[in-house]
């Protein structure tokens, strides 16, 4: 099914990041009336206005309408679909983030967020089993996804055959891991693939197969695991160069 030729972001964060990065063709904004008042708006009109892009004030519900969502903050702009970068761009950078069965947008906007504090700023998608880059996922990453290179072309097999084929060393984070990941931040691992699995279903076995390393992260608790995008975020930090 072909994409959409527009979208609507929506949230403060993500409208202010959508405009300075500046990768989308911004169209239209529109923004609440009944938060006319709020500062952090009448900012972005200014940031608005001195882009050339129309303002429209409009009543609470429209917000909602064009939104989809009560955590628009009054706020939704019209943009250009998300720019994804094609699996040849991203071959060169040492350290890469692959998400395998990632299927809550929540956690993918969250992981997105922590990516891009920490250093990995290209990310694969897989195109079955993770969200595209939904607004949703926009929202939760506060407005980090825009100035991440992101790729969503192939399945986890083709970007597990690439890792190897361009020499990436593949630590793949799993519960069941026999590698402490505190171990492998002074491995001297030069070219990186960090892959996270999902929380229902977590990195798939051909990826387990080919890993260098399979790394968990050890628990003092009584439950059985972390939060997907807070086991992400340890382990770039972790990881991170």
């Amino acid at each position: 099914m072909a994409r959409s030729s527009r979208e609507y972001i929506y949230g403060i964060n993500p409208a202010f990041e959508c405009l300075r990065a500046g990768r989308r063709t911004l169209f239209e904004a529109f923004l609440s009336q009944s938060s006319e008042r709020n500062p952090r708006l009448r900012k972005l009109e200014r940031l608005f206005q001195e882009h050339q892009i129309q303002v429209n004030w409009v009543e609470k519900g429209r917000i909602m309408d064009l939104s989809g969502s009560k955590d628009n903050q009054g706020v939704v702009i019209k943009v250009s679909p998300y720019p994804y970068i094609p699996l040849s761009d991203m071959l060169d950078q040492d350290r890469l983030l692959l998400l395998d069965n990632v299927e809550d947008p929540h956690n993918v906007g969250a992981i997105l967020r922590s990516a891009e504090v920490f250093g990995f700023h290209h990310v694969l998608l897989t195109t079955k089993g993770t969200p595209e880059i939904y607004p949703s996922v926009v929202k939760v990453s506060a407005g980090a996804t825009e100035f991440l290179a992101i790729c969503r072309e192939k399945s986890a097999t083709h970007y597990t055959q690439a890792f190897i084929e361009h020499g990436y060393e593949i630590v793949a984070l799993d519960a069941k891991g026999t590698t402490p990941l505190e171990s492998l931040r002074h491995a001297g691992l030069r070219r990186l693939a960090l892959v996270v699995g999902g929380e229902d279903r977590s990195v798939g076995q051909y990826i387990l197969n080919h890993a260098a390393y399979i790394a968990s992260i050890p628990q003092k608790g009584r439950i059985n695991s972390l939060n997907a995008s807070i086991a992400a975020a340890l382990a770039m930090h972790t990881l991170a160069l």
